[in-house]
């Protein structure tokens, strides 16, 4: 149960949803003639666009924006989340937890480049026409469970295995996040205040369980508002992670910086992350800024669907987001709220680390003592221990090799009761 139950349905969900991404991509590529023409086929439609360098803040998805926004995006997920953290500190040791981490990027990539490649077979099954802009799905987010039935509808449980992926994706991040603010719950704000049993407190902290389970379910229906499921995603992981990120950086980075500092720069980068956040769903970017991709509908012809009776010549366009959305040029408050959703992270951290540190220094943030384990230092930069290794290999190489100092010095005393039969036969094979 508990932190343990967790994780191990992740993993379980996890392997499920690579099932389904398998699953639509070898049928894709069965269907489109291979792997190769799915990858021409998105290179010719513009899908493959990686050396895009545009530095405006405003476009929505260039190189800088993927690398930059995305950057600030994992840290906060990765460094700062608590439903990561509380996963670290649950390992043995420092071994066990950087292990976890390369064993989560061999999943995190698995996932991300199966979603990615499966986008690619969506495009290459309808290059010609477009489900979405001839109203055979109401949102683009319906486009790939359009393409599972129509291509994966003959094989029994296919399907329903897609489905499967679809809620495993889901309730992965909800099942983590309930636990993490249970958790929080709990043992910060309820534990220091409140003598009770751990029996009580596990009661409770089932009881918090449900009631934010409950209240995931009610904000589901809110997300469904912010457009599409990966940028609601991105979007809230920026307005919240940002200001957060930017705390713990002032704090470990920043020695003058004290309490007050930091809770007006949390409140100050919240206040403008959701600021920024909001204006852009009120007044969405022009497609100017935007730049959506062309959709086909040239190969359509629908002549024998109960429903549908339509060919290239006339058909019934979907009205788009991008179209329809006033530019308000009069008072440019359309440009204003463009900024990409991945630079709300971005925005958000540096202005909780710039007001926070400044607020520090004028609280009387440069006269205080502070510890310096709770400081950045030189030993915890991967650069340090990248010079360290290199300094190690170059003195191990230029020093006369002895066998047994050096086992002794790497792996202690050796025991007295075995003898050191391999280590002489290791020494007159050197001499001879």
């Amino acid at each position: 149960g508990g932190l343990k139950a967790v994780v191990w349905t992740d993993v379980i969900q996890l392997g499920v949803m690579l099932a389904g991404f398998l699953a639509v991509i070898i049928q894709s590529a069965a269907l489109q003639g291979g792997v190769i023409t799915i990858i021409s086929d998105s290179q010719q439609g513009g899908r493959l666009n990686f050396l895009d360098f545009d530095p405006n803040p405003l476009r929505r998805h260039t190189f800088w924006t993927m690398s930059i926004g995305g950057t600030f995006i994992w840290v906060g997920v990765y460094g700062i989340n608590q439903a990561q953290v509380q996963r670290y500190i649950s390992c043995k040791s420092m071994t066990h937890a950087r292990l976890s981490l390369y064993i989560n990027l061999l999943g995190l990539w698995s996932i991300l480049l199966s979603s990615v490649f499966a986008g690619m077979c969506l495009y290459s099954v309808y290059k010609d026409c477009d489900p979405w802009s001839v109203g055979l799905v109401s949102a683009p987010d319906q486009l790939m469970p359009y393409l599972v039935m129509d291509i994966l509808a003959g094989y029994p449980g296919l399907p329903g295995l897609f489905v499967a992926a679809a809620y495993s994706g889901s309730l992965s991040t909800v099942s983590s996040s309930i636990n993490a603010l249970a958790a929080v719950t709990v043992e910060d704000l309820i534990r220091p205040h409140a003598k009770l049993s751990e029996k009580h407190l596990s009661w409770i902290s089932k009881g918090m369980s449900l009631s934010y389970g409950v209240l995931c379910i009610g904000m589901a229906g809110l997300a469904s508002l912010m457009g599409g499921a990966l940028q609601a995603a991105i979007s809230i992981f920026g307005i919240i992670g940002g200001p957060l990120l930017g705390l713990f950086t002032l704090g470990i980075l920043c020695p003058s910086a004290n309490s007050k500092g930091g809770l007006v720069g949390l409140v100050s980068g919240l206040v403008v992350s959701l600021w920024v956040g909001i204006g852009a769903q009120v007044y969405p970017p022009p497609s100017e800024l935007t730049k959506p991709l062309p959709l086909s509908t040239d190969g359509c012809n629908f002549t024998t669907a109960d429903s549908f009776n339509w060919t290239s010549a006339a058909l019934p366009m979907q009205p788009n987001s991008t179209a329809t959305v006033p530019l308000h040029d009069d008072d440019g408050r359309s440009l204003m709220y463009s900024l990409s959703y991945l630079y709300f992270s971005p925005l958000g951290t540096i202005i909780s680390i710039s007001v926070g540190l400044i607020v520090s220094m004028l609280t009387g943030g440069c006269r205080q003592q502070v510890e310096s384990r709770l400081l950045l230092k030189k030993e915890d930069t991967t650069f340090y221990h990248f010079i360290k290794l290199f300094k190690c290999r170059a003195k191990r190489q230029s020093r006369q090799l002895n066998l047994e100092k050096d086992r002794e010095k790497k792996f202690g005393n050796t025991n007295p009761v075995f003898s050191d039969l391999e280590l002489d036969l290791t020494k007159s094979s050197i001499a001879l």
